[in-house]
């Protein structure tokens, strides 16, 4: 089945809302889909409403892209089919939005003192959905929108970094907390992304001790190379591959909607059931 299992909407820091993500996986032919905004699941109950007014034969499975930092690494870890009203998940998500609305306000604290650019909290909160995880691209797009900078990469490379007198890096939850929550909540953790953390290999072994029970290989930015060295890594580990287009926004570059455009096997899909039904079974 055409599948995309990376997908965010205006949840978090996509641009657009769960129904317009719906048909526009519609559009692209996909069958299968997960919605993966960071730090909340919000969307899917959206998503899973919209749908009843479709008459389409199409699976959304509960997502989430948790945050975390780790040795100055910036981990994320997906997870599948969690039960969201377990009470530590529920706790991860209320820990992750504070982190992420005390960071906010202490950059823009900073920005009005030291560079005398002034940005009102709820300037920032309202580019997202009520409930929604406010981030980095939306400080980086207010401050555009304050005349800060002239574009967004402006914003970015001049505060929204380490090296800034302004940025404050977010309390966030380590990988080894994200993928232990999602685990015990019965969901499957996935390291998303991992091509730019050079401890990868040790990092992810260390977290299937946490329990760990998935790489992400297939994504837009693993080149064929990649693919093959993460996936053969899954293999090795006993860990499973997932994948999709971690879509965003149209691609501005060339005009196009890219979700679900990076190819994803088909087998992908049937071994994210696999690894659910053996959890299942292996959790009694």
């Amino acid at each position: 089945m055409k599948s995309d299992f990376h997908i965010h909407t205006y949840y978090s820091d996509g641009v657009f809302s769960p129904e317009k993500i719906v048909d526009l996986a519609l559009d692209a032919g996909l069958q299968v889909i997960a919605i993966t905004d960071h730090d909340n699941v919000l969307s899917h109950d959206v998503a899973a409403e919209y749908l009843k007014t479709k008459e389409v034969e199409f699976t959304l499975i509960r997502g989430i892209e948790v945050n975390t930092l780790y040795k100055d690494y910036e981990v994320h870890i997906l997870g599948y089919f969690p039960d969201v009203n377990k009470s530590d998940f529920k706790n991860l998500l209320k820990v992750q939005q504070q982190a992420r609305i005390k960071q906010t306000k202490e950059i823009l604290h900073l920005l009005a003192k030291k560079e005398g650019i002034k940005i009102a909290f709820d300037d920032v909160k309202n580019m997202v959905a009520e409930g929604g995880s406010i981030g980095r691209p939306h400080i980086a797009k207010a401050i555009t929108n304050a005349g800060g900078t002239s574009n967004v990469m402006e914003a970015y490379s001049k505060y929204i970094h380490r090296a800034s007198p302004v940025y404050v890096e977010r309390k966030t939850v380590s990988p080894f907390d994200a993928v232990e929550v999602i685990y015990d909540a019965g969901g499957i953790p996935v390291i998303a992304h991992p091509y730019d953390i050079d401890i990868a290999e040790k990092l992810i072994k260390d977290l299937m001790n946490c329990g760990l029970r998935g790489i992400e290989a297939y994504h837009r930015k693993h080149s064929p190379a990649l693919v093959e060295y993460f996936s053969s890594m899954a293999e090795n580990l006993g860990l499973i591959v997932t994948g999709g287009s971690d879509f965003h926004a149209p691609n501005i570059m060339n005009g196009q909607i890219i979700l679900g455009k990076n190819f994803v096997p088909e087998w992908i899909y049937e071994g994210l059931l696999n690894e659910k039904k053996h959890l299942d079974l292996a959790r009694g």
